[in-house]
């Protein structure tokens, strides 16, 4: 199975990249296998999530969902964020090949993470802190567009997708070369970094 156009487009245009600030609960999870690691954080009003961001490293697919579960849950009341499944997810996207399904179950997991924050700081619980995520190891390794094992040599480049990459100086991320802000991390790259 292919990529739909709703995943492609969701993760050449990530939404909701990035960290709420002041948030009122942060999830994180990670799948060690493949080196997928979300963080998402939440601020909350009146029982409902008023703001979404995420932080992803891994795949194409992982940014995709990240960036879909975050356009799902925002305004959404906690219960409703809460019924948020990993099938909800895939299917809202158009569906995901088997073998990256895996990724639906991580976003919707760190959603509920940040949510289950949230509940416990309300029970008087300190707040949780996001782990830095300045693992890109398993970059090396594959392509974050199109999950091509890449070659040591071929860092600053895909043959498989032909996708030409630039590190990103906040995070260390590759991303794709010309793109206005990191997929990562959602920090500016380019001319606009210098803004």
């Amino acid at each position: 199975m292919m990529y739909s156009d709703k995943v492609m487009d969701h993760f050449a245009n990530p939404r909701n990249v990035g960290v709420v600030e002041d948030a009122d609960g942060v999830g994180q999870v990670g799948n060690p296998v493949c080196g997928d690691m979300m963080t998402f954080t939440i601020k909350v009003k009146d029982d409902r999530l008023e703001d979404v961001k995420f932080q992803t490293f891994g795949c194409g697919a992982a940014i995709a969902v990240s960036s879909m579960v975050s356009e799902m849950a925002k305004g959404k009341t906690l219960e409703e964020a809460l019924a948020i499944t990993n099938d909800s997810v895939a299917e809202e996207l158009g569906g995901l090949p088997k073998n990256k399904m895996h990724c639906s179950n991580l976003g919707a997991d760190a959603l509920h993470e940040a949510i289950k924050d949230y509940q416990a700081r309300r029970e008087g619980a300190p707040p949780r802190e996001a782990k830095p995520m300045d693992a890109h190891e398993h970059e090396g390794q594959v392509c974050p567009y199109c999950d091509h094992a890449l070659e040591p040599e071929d860092k600053v480049f895909c043959r498989a997708c032909r996708v030409e990459f630039e590190e990103c100086p906040s995070c260390g991320g590759i991303t794709k070369k010309g793109d206005r802000a990191c997929v990562h991390c959602g920090k500016p790259l380019g001319p606009d970094a210098q803004e």
